[in-house]
């Protein structure tokens, strides 16, 4: 299966497969989810098709925004966070536990979460490294930042 590599990490999310791995295309190590039409007139030399979904680089997949939007509507292990944290965030800082708002979802340490605003926004995806309800620690770290969408403006500077 071509999309295995997305599988893996929705399934790391808790999330079932939300997309059609008939429908997903792949060219070196870049996976892209067509529609029906345009699968079939695709040729082997296209640049860009359909929705990019996310790119496998060193054995490791990195999802794109467009394949976490559509994941963050489905139910994926998730937590909300408050507004100073979603710009923090934003700006590359790891989330303290005393930003997170709501936990939906198992929250095991080492493991992936989506991190959405409280508008319902997905803001990126990060690595649970400490405990996420502990209010009495509230200054520490409670996931790690792994990609945000801030980081598309600091990668121009």
């Amino acid at each position: 299966m071509k999309a295995k590599a997305i599988t893996n990490f929705l399934s790391g999310l808790g999330v079932p497969l939300v997309i059609n791995p008939d429908l997903v295309i792949e060219k070196n190590g870049r996976y892209y989810l067509t529609n029906p039409v345009l699968k079939q007139i695709i040729r082997q030399d296209f640049f860009y098709a359909g929705v990019f979904l996310g790119k496998v680089k060193n054995g490791k997949f990195f999802p794109s925004f467009n394949l976490l939007t559509m994941i963050s509507k489905k139910g994926a292990n998730r937590i909300i966070i408050d507004k100073k944290s979603a710009w923090l965030f934003i700006c590359g800082r790891d989330i303290l536990v005393k930003g997170v708002i709501r936990i939906l979802g198992p929250a095991k340490k080492n493991s992936n979460v989506l991190v959405v605003n409280e508008f319902g926004e997905c803001l990126g995806f990060g690595k649970i490294v400490g405990n996420l309800s502990n209010k009495e620690r509230s200054n520490d770290v409670a996931v790690q930042n792994v990609s945000d969408i801030g980081d598309f403006l600091r990668r121009e500077r």
